[in-house]
């Protein structure tokens, strides 16, 4: 009789193995694996060819089931109690990957042309959004220095939507260390402050340069290695939130890059 095809059940240790690789850092640096949540961010990292180990779907013969099985990745299959069970959402999403950690070195950032460091952002929400703005700003790298968010917690990967796939992240490093060393490579570093800074366009963006994003309450710290203070001027209101004043920057910078 022919062996089945089909993929197999997940186990209740598989399961177990990723809810808790869901929501425990330490588990996740201890086994050098993360999970993505969501069928669009499970098809980004397929796409993005990120390192997948193991794809959980409820129905195996959807188009994203194939798509990783065309690319040799396990695909294991769950119930939908299942996915309540494991996910980390209100309304968990019926697909989940199993992805290895590979920490990028800071060459990367220092040989980027465009990228961002966040410094003391803590909120996963903003991170996200601040990957996602990147990738589609033209970015290559983003530092999480030492104090900010885990770049690999669900709620970074999910709020990137797929974009931390598009990017290189550099994570863990000192503040000083990475600026110091961003500095040394040639590469402008642009501090984002709610007021006191010049505005984007009285900087070229358009050559090597990075903008620094400090504590979403808390700002940068005045004795960080900088070449300038940016400010984005508003009609209205305080200030800007973090994620949207890296946006606007971002974009600011693309704005220049195609004027050339």
């Amino acid at each position: 009789m022919a062996r089945s095809n089909a993929p197999r059940r997940a186990t209740h240790r598989e399961l177990k193995r990723l809810a808790v690789l869901l929501r425990d850092k330490s588990a996740r640096e201890q086994h050098d694996l993360f999970v993505a949540e969501g069928p669009r961010v499970v098809d980004a990292a397929l796409q993005g060819r990120a390192p997948v180990k193991t794809v959980y779907v409820v129905d195996a013969t959807t188009e994203l089931a194939q798509r990783a099985k065309a690319a040799r990745v396990e695909v294991l299959t769950m119930s939908a109690t299942d996915v309540e069970r494991v996910g980390a959402t209100r309304t968990p999403q019926p697909a989940f990957a199993l992805i290895e950690m590979r920490p990028a070195a800071l060459d990367a950032l220092t040989s980027a042309s465009l990228s961002v460091v966040c410094v003391q952002v803590n909120d996963p929400g903003n991170a996200g959004t601040l990957l996602r703005s990147a990738a589609a700003a033209g970015a290559t790298a983003v530092g999480l220095c030492a104090g900010s968010v885990d770049a690999y917690n669900p709620k970074v990967v999910r709020a990137s939507a797929g974009a931390c796939f598009a990017l290189t992240t550099v994570e863990g490093i000192p503040a000083l260390e990475l600026l110091d060393a961003l500095g040394a490579a040639g590469v402008q570093r642009l501090g984002a402050v709610p007021r006191g800074g010049r505005a984007p366009e009285q900087f070229d963006a358009t050559k090597p340069t990075t903008f620094v994003l400090g504590h979403e309450t808390r700002g940068l710290s005045a004795d960080l290695p900088l070449d300038g203070l940016v400010t984005i001027p508003i009609a209205a209101g305080e200030s800007l939130n973090v994620a949207m004043a890296g946006t606007a920057l971002l974009f600011d910078a693309a704005r220049q890059r195609r004027a050339t």
